[in-house]
């Protein structure tokens, strides 16, 4: 079997939302795997399309430039190390390669399970697991509704839920980082907001404090201590991830579960977060550390720490089913992210739909990924910057 084309399309069906990229691998033999390559904001998405669409014409054989192209799509682990090292070889280690490479290396396991008329997670000496428990996301900025709302999903079977109380100020923030400080006002804003939430789940539903990364270390300690009487699961991303030393400062002062890992790109990124002790839970990206072959790798090597993993969402549908074929073999599963609001958004891309009842993801036993891609839908909302 060879591959035949790679089939790129970045698409942004809502005028402000977000781009997605989504890839097909064709072969000659007639079975096509899909994958996800989506970027998270400022145009991203735009740059891996551009990649993959450069990858599939590139024709020059020297230079180092190893094709896509002509190869046996079952080679996974090989074609992965092959394009990792092409465009890492000058020091990039991660970002758009490592996206671009996840999109690749979720059609190649697609492929591979179609091949094999089994499920993607049947792949790997079997599934531990039944099933998939999701966490998902309360609106935040005022605490009444968010209450409300986290009593509501609770009620539909939700036992964790996420929100980031602080971004009614910080959100604008986010990838415009400067001084990592955040106002009174803003900070009591997000602690009753909270406080609010624990009341209304009570004791038994996790609550998840996303941070994005906003604070320095001083506000991030400090917001973490007045989070400490709410029992919070993790607060995520303290402080940017460039700094190994800002989180170890944070984590050595607080006295709440630290989760990081999102914005972490492969294994070799993972290394000093485990053998430091920087983090009890590790979230890493499907869709931005490598796809599945690289999510069971880091996976693996957190077990040896006994640290719980729980893939990251914030792109599309393939996401969330690449990272719940992935956990299905990890025995340190702890959940997989999604956002309840963008169910329909999901479904719109895919058939069939995403299988979800009372907080839980129900895995098709259809071979491969179990889902294609609604390219129909897909062409007639392409980004206009693709256009």
């Amino acid at each position: 079997m060879k591959i035949t084309d790679l089939k790129v399309w970045v698409t942004k069906p809502e005028a402000n939302g977000r781009s997605f990229v989504f890839l097909r691998i064709d072969t000659d033999e007639g079975i096509s795997g899909i994958g996800e390559a989506t970027s998270s904001g400022g145009g991203g998405s735009i740059v891996v399309g551009n990649m993959a669409r450069f990858l599939r014409d590139s024709t020059v054989t020297t230079d180092f430039r190893t094709s896509l192209i002509g190869q046996d799509p079952e080679n996974i682990d090989r074609i992965w190390h092959e394009l990792y090292r092409r465009f890492t070889g000058g020091g990039g280690s991660g970002g758009f390669v490592t996206t671009l490479l996840s999109g690749i290396d979720i059609a190649l396991w697609d492929i591979k399970g179609k091949v094999m008329g089994r499920p993607i997670y049947e792949l790997f000496a079997g599934p531990i697991w039944d099933n998939i428990p999701l966490y998902t996301h309360v609106a935040p900025g005022d605490p009444d509704k968010a209450a409300a709302q986290a009593r509501s999903l609770a009620a539909e079977g939700y036992t964790a839920l996420k929100t980031d109380p602080f971004s009614p100020e910080m959100g604008k923030h986010h990838r415009r980082y400067m001084r990592g400080a955040i106002s009174a006002a803003g900070a009591a804003l997000g602690i009753d907001t909270i406080a609010a939430m624990r009341e209304a789940v009570g004791p038994d539903v996790e609550i998840l404090i996303d941070a994005h990364g906003n604070f320095n270390v001083p506000t991030a300690i400090n917001l973490a201590h007045r989070l400490e009487p709410y029992d919070i699961g993790w607060f995520e991303e303290p402080v940017q991830p460039n700094s190994n030393e800002a989180l170890r400062h944070v984590k050595e002062s607080v006295n709440v579960p630290i989760c990081v890992g999102e914005r972490l790109y492969h294994r070799w990124d993972f290394v000093p977060i485990l053998k430091d002790r920087l983090a009890e839970y590790l979230m890493p990206d499907i869709l931005w550390c490598g796809g599945i072959s690289e999510m069971r790798k880091i996976a693996n090597l957190a077990e040896s720490f006994y640290i719980p993993v729980s893939p990251h969402d914030a792109s599309g549908p393939i996401n969330i089913l690449a990272g719940a074929h992935t956990m299905m073999a990890v025995p340190n599963f702890y959940m997989v992210e999604f956002n309840h609001a963008a169910l329909n958004l999901h479904d719109a891309f895919i058939s069939p739909k995403l299988d979800i009842r009372n907080g839980v993801l129900h895995l098709p036993e259809t071979p491969g990924i179990g889902t294609e891609l609604n390219v129909d839908y897909i062409e007639a909302h392409l980004d206009p910057d693709w256009e």
